[in-house]
């Protein structure tokens, strides 16, 4: 369904060309569930904003986005307005801020509706209804009328991913929506996905810095650091033998389950995009690093035969 080829995302600053995304390439299925995984400024949202085509005008672009053989690249402006809502949409982040404070839920919902489909007020009223009980919230009639700041954080979200499935996308870009949420709703708003998912057959990439959230959602993994990919494979292949050094730096930090070893941070901090070292961009904080490891960019190695991947000179080595 979505196909992903050689993707950059540049941007200009005061340091230079800033790359947010450097060669991203991958494929995703209808109806799975692919989770990027990585640390702040690994690129992550600036990827699902390139997808859905919200960046700035000055942004660069290069490469292919292909959803169902079509190049979202290659539209004009107005061909690519009308591929967002109806064939792509998106859940951001922080609810409260995606949902404007001045209209009611009604009103948002209506307008998104409106806009692609224009069934007319009574038909495009009773349709947002519909996607408030498909997501769940309580006395959905009444929380219509509603303000987003008389909801809960959960509910806002719930709002948020009613808007995005709206007019029943073909491909659903979730940006860390659980983040700002507890444990428990957290645990809600995924089954919610998961269960819409199967439901309408959405393809959705599931960003988040969890990699327990990211395993109990996503079907793949794709691990990125510096706009890069370093590690794609399935959930039990990143979760039980991961390849590269930052993925199991990534693991190694993590809390599980009644834990009582001290965490494992990963040293340093995430390089400058504008002004990345030679070599691999993850040479200055890699506790395996060698010399080999600044002379030059790695490329991704694939690993057996189920289509994994991993950019590391020492990959090939120790598998």
């Amino acid at each position: 369904m979505l196909e992903i080829r050689d993707l950059v995302t540049e941007f200009d600053t005061p340091g230079g060309p800033l790359r947010a995304n450097d060669g991203i390439s991958f494929q995703l299925e209808a109806g799975s569930v692919l989770g990027v995984l990585g640390e702040s400024g690994s690129g992550k949202s600036a990827m699902l904003r390139t997808i859905l085509g919200i960046q700035p005008r000055s942004t660069r672009v290069f490469g292919q986005i292909l959803l169902d053989g079509n190049d979202l690249l290659a539209m004009n402006a107005k061909q690519r307005r009308a591929t967002r809502g109806r064939q792509i949409a998106m859940v951001f982040q922080d609810p409260l801020t995606a949902l404007d404070p001045v209209y009611t839920v009604r009103e948002q919902l209506v307008e998104t509706i409106r806009v692609h489909d224009d069934p007319g007020t009574k038909l495009a009223n009773a349709r947002a209804l519909e996607l408030l009980e498909l997501v769940q919230i309580p006395s959905a009639e009444r929380r219509l009328d509603a303000y987003p700041f008389e909801l809960s954080g959960g509910m806002r979200q719930r709002v948020v991913i009613a808007i995005a499935l709206a007019c029943r996308p073909k491909l659903l870009l979730a940006d860390e929506p659980t983040t700002a949420l507890d444990v428990t709703v957290q645990a809600r708003v995924l089954e919610l996905l998961g269960e819409l998912r199967k439901e309408l057959d959405m393809g959705v990439i599931f960003v988040t810095h969890d990699l327990a959230v990211a395993a109990s959602v996503a079907d793949r993994i794709a691990v990125m650091y510096a706009g890069r990919v370093v590690e794609f494979g399935t959930v039990d292949e990143i979760a039980d033998a991961p390849a590269h050094p930052y993925t199991r730096g990534l693991i190694g930090a993590n809390v599980e389950p009644g834990q009582t070893d001290r965490l494992v941070p990963i040293a340093g901090s995430p390089p400058n995009l504008a002004n990345l070292p030679p070599g691999c961009a993850f040479a200055l904080r890699c506790p395996e690093v060698t010399s080999s490891c600044w002379a030059s960019r790695p490329e991704l190695v694939t690993i057996g035969t189920s289509g994994r991947l991993a950019r590391c000179i020492h990959v090939e080595a120790t598998q």
